[in-house]
């Protein structure tokens, strides 16, 4: 199976100092592998680094199997779609519309509807003909992680698609990025919420300072040592009727 995202010993560089070193991973089809760690752990470079948005001081990324360096902008978007951190939106057109730029490479027609199906999926369908700059900053949010389902990509994207989000709705998002990972997608999210993250996603990649401390399933990935290293964390993951809960407190 050729891996829909992989990094081999990557390293980046932003305003003279390293963000990321020695980063290598690897994203298969059907699986939702979270990125989680502190503020500031590396992160979004990583996502950034992978999609060729970073440059690499050290290493290489390749997307379905392509170095992603080779690749127009054109062949990176139909090989994988991505939600920035960034929710910001400048013009106030329909939720329909800001979903359908998902899909330029559709009809208007088929990007219409598969603009409405997402909406749907994200529970704001009633909000199609809205502008996005009337709506609340989760309504707009939902709008935005649509625009992701749109695009069709092998390979999904998501950069914090959680934050902002009511509890109910985080939810949503995790269970439908599932879902595409199921029908054959490959996901690949960071999140803040180390339970959610625990529930939600086969692997976990935890990073410390730019550096990928651990990559395993949650149980662990969330083991008490990493959680004391990534986090500054005394915790543990623990099981219960509504799946995994991280119970922790800060190490004195």
């Amino acid at each position: 199976m050729t891996p829909a995202l992989e990094l081999a010993d990557v390293g980046v560089i932003l305003g003279g100092r390293p963000v990321l070193t020695g980063a290598s991973l690897v994203a298969v089809p059907g699986e939702v592998l979270g990125v989680v760690g502190a503020n500031g752990a590396g992160k979004t470079t990583l996502l950034r680094a992978a999609l060729g948005l970073a440059k690499l001081e050290t290493g290489d990324a390749w997307l379905g199997g392509r170095p992603v360096d080779r690749l127009s902008e054109i062949e990176r978007a139909g090989l994988a779609g991505y939600l920035p951190q960034e929710r910001r939106i400048a013009w106030n057109m329909p939720a329909w519309r800001i979903a359908a730029l998902g899909a330029p490479h559709l009809s208007p027609r088929e990007a219409h509807q598969r603009a409405l199906a997402a909406l749907a999926d994200m529970g704001v369908g009633g909000l199609a003909e809205r502008g996005v700059r009337d709506m609340s900053g989760g309504e707009r949010a939902k709008v935005l992680i649509a625009r992701l389902l749109v695009t069709g990509a092998p390979l999904l994207v998501a950069d914090e698609p959680a934050a902002g989000l009511d509890p109910q709705a985080a939810l949503t998002v995790m269970e439908v990025l599932k879902t595409k990972a199921e029908a054959g997608a490959a996901v690949v999210a960071t999140l803040h919420d180390l339970t959610l993250a625990a529930r939600h996603c086969d692997r976990l990649a935890v990073m410390s300072a730019g550096r990928i401390v651990a990559i395993a399933p949650p149980t662990e990935a969330l083991a008490p040592a990493v959680l004391a290293e990534a986090f500054g964390l005394d915790g543990e993951l623990i099981a219960t009727p509504s799946g995994w809960v991280v119970a922790a407190r800060r190490l004195a």
